[in-house]
């Protein structure tokens, strides 16, 4: 499905943020199929010389493997942009508006995308009082892989009001998120860059065997089972594949996407609530992309080099526009 000219590819990795050893072992596994697959690599751990160690290898493109703060943020993104490097996934703007929770919802709401209402919250102000009715999520505004997300409930399983010892995002965070919390199923679905244009590859369900979708149970082997394609009516499974679409258009992204669902069955269409939309997903031997990939008849390795040969279109067209 690809036909790449052999290219030197610097995989961008590590980092410094909370997803540090997600990056690594996503970057790893992108380097040996690139490797595999005929191309040069230079694996680049992130650090605060990136510019010159990227600007040393001389790259034809940069595979961004990075989650979370400054790989997913838009900064290291403006820093591509002014080297005039080719580089994978979504450019600044995108990537600054998807990491934001708040934001997300602002592009995507008015155009028919549901997803939960929510408010920013001072984390001082719920040792005071509940921001919404209970259960409600507190997550942080722009972290990914469910890093610093609390479920509050009924029971007062972090005191009733939160206890200021309790354990939860508030000692990491000076701000959250609080939306209210949408019983039922865990969903998701990638989109891919193809020459003719991005496809819903599957939706997945995500059944974790104890608590919910949390940091651990993404990456920790066994901890979670996925069912994809997920056992789901025809009509939402058509509903996640078109938000998702929908959403990946709408943001910007490039290259891939992965859109986070939950569903309420018993609210059937109603019921269906985009909770983000990750415009760097894993590409973890656990991740979801891939094994979607998988499904949908895409190996490991190809993927990759769709993603690559996405970043590479973009930047031809951008360049012969005169657009840097």
């Amino acid at each position: 499905m690809t036909d790449l000219p052999k290219l030197h590819i610097a995989v961008l990795m590590g980092g410094w943020a909370n997803e540090r050893p997600v990056s690594l072992m996503s970057g790893e596994g992108v380097a040996k199929a690139l490797e595999e697959r005929g191309h040069t690599v230079s694996r680049i751990d992130m650090d605060r010389q990136v510019a010159a160690r990227i600007a040393e290898a001389a790259p034809d493109v940069v595979f961004n493997a990075l989650h979370g703060v400054p790989g997913e943020d838009g900064s290291v993104q403006g820093m591509l942009d002014l080297m005039g490097i080719a580089y994978t996934h979504s450019g600044l703007a995108t990537s600054v508006i998807a990491i934001d929770k708040q934001l997300t919802k602002q592009a995507l709401v008015p155009h028919g995308i549901p997803m939960p209402g929510g408010r920013i919250v001072k984390s001082a102000d719920l040792f005071e009082r509940d921001p919404m009715p209970r259960p409600y999520v507190l997550k942080p505004v722009n972290e990914g892989s469910s890093v610093g997300v609390a479920i509050v409930t009924d029971e007062g399983n972090y005191g009733n009001p939160i206890a200021r010892d309790a354990k939860g995002p508030w000692q990491d965070f000076a701000e959250l998120l609080a939306e209210p919390f949408i019983k039922g199923r865990e969903m998701t679905t990638a989109v891919v860059d193809f020459e003719d244009g991005p496809r819903a590859l599957a939706v997945t369900e995500l059944k974790p065997k104890s608590g919910f979708y949390d940091f651990d149970a993404k990456y920790t082997d066994g901890m979670t089972d996925h069912v994809c394609p997920a056992e789901i009516p025809a009509n939402i499974e058509k509903l996640c594949l078109d938000y998702a679409l929908k959403a990946h258009r709408l943001l910007g992204c490039r290259g891939t996407s992965r859109t986070d669902f939950r569903w309420d069955e018993e609210q059937g269409e109603e019921g269906l609530f985009i909770l983000e939309t990750n415009t760097q997903p894993g590409m973890t031997p656990l991740s979801l992309v891939p094994e979607q990939g998988r499904h949908a008849g895409i190996e490991y390795g190809e993927l990759c080099e769709l993603v690559v040969a996405a970043a590479l279109r973009h930047h031809a067209a951008k360049s012969g526009d005169g657009d840097g």
